[in-house]
């Protein structure tokens, strides 16, 4: 299966520093700037639809400046596209190791259908922009989504070299089952429904070697067991995620992002930084952060009654490398 993606990188930076950002480099906190950025332009085109997204709502859920932003992207649609790229890559670091695993045909189905169902279900934003979001971005999110399902149908149709009357079979065939399972998909992301996407496994499997193997091991799939799916796959930094037992969400990369980004900064700004409106859950994530040994509080303590002054550890300084290289 062709490589469907990989989040575009930065240009090199000069590796200087910036005075009040706890000597990050600015190459660093452009990258920092750009995943929030990326997070804020999935969540709003989900919650409102991509004919709707403004650069002002992404400027407003990022917290970054309207300057910031265009410093980055030319515009919304450079935005988006950069954003569906990061969706196609995260859906190549899930599908394309399982899919590379060496089985049969139908193995390498099943291991790249759970992978994908996985994706799905544990980072919603970015496979719904992919699966549905792009269908009305333009003619440039079209052609690289097609171009990521002609790849999809190359793989699909391995299966008429295995079916009996195999060369009877149009490749029209393959075309057939990828649209229906998208079709599928579609429906259960519209639908809000991800707690039961794994369950799909063995109906979907059914439908596509059914065609190449026929009845018998069609109902097989069927009988075979609702898959658990893998945890979430981070490229780059994916150890030292396990080491911290830490389940990235967007929340907790802006939270932790934004620590990099204005250190020393108190409960109340982190929390304006990274859109967590909410004193309580922004305390809770902070807690969290701290408890892992990802941050401290330079502040309460110090003096009595002084308000709270978040920075990164070492470790912490670590993960947020890792996540920022990997595009998280």
């Amino acid at each position: 299966m062709p490589d469907i993606g990989r989040a575009p990188s930065l240009e090199a930076a000069p590796d200087t520093r910036i005075p009040g950002t706890n000597g990050l480099s600015t190459k660093h906190v452009s990258q920092i700037q750009r995943t929030r950025i990326l997070a804020a332009m999935a969540e709003i085109c989900v919650e409102r639809g991509m004919s709707n997204v403004t650069v002002a709502h992404v400027v407003s859920r990022s917290g970054v400046s309207r300057r910031t932003f265009y410093e980055i992207f030319d515009d919304r649609e450079d935005c988006f596209l950069a954003t569906l790229d990061e969706a196609l890559a995260r859906a190549a670091s899930y599908v394309l190791p399982a899919y590379e695993t060496p089985a049969r045909w139908d193995e390498r189905m099943r291991a790249s259908l759970i992978a994908l169902l996985s994706f799905l279900r544990d980072e919603p934003f970015m496979g719904q922009l992919m699966l549905i979001e792009a269908l009305a971005a333009g003619p440039v999110a079209l052609e690289r989504r097609r171009q990521v399902l002609a790849g999809v149908l190359v793989a699909v149709d391995e299966g008429r070299a295995l079916a009996e009357e195999g060369k009877e079979l149009p490749a029209l065939t393959a075309e057939g089952l990828v649209g229906g399972a998208l079709s599928v998909l579609h429906a259960r992301l519209v639908e809000s429904d991800r707690t039961s996407l794994l369950e799909l496994t063995g109906p979907l499997m059914g439908m596509i070697v059914l065609p190449y193997l026929g009845a018998q091991a069609a109902k097989k799939e069927l009988k075979r067991p609702v898959p658990v799916g893998k945890s979430r796959h981070v490229p780059n930094s994916a150890d030292l995620l396990r080491d911290v037992d830490m389940r990235l969400t967007y929340r907790t990369v802006r939270v932790l992002m934004s620590v990099a980004a204005y250190p020393g900064s108190s409960n109340r700004e982190i929390g304006t930084a990274s859109d967590v409106q909410d004193q309580g859950q922004i305390s809770k994530l902070l807690t969290r952060l701290h408890k892992l040994g990802l941050i401290e509080n330079m502040g309460a303590g110090i003096v009595r009654g002084a308000p709270n002054a978040w920075v990164l550890t070492g470790k912490g300084q670590e993960i947020e490398q890792a996540v920022g290289e990997s595009g998280a």
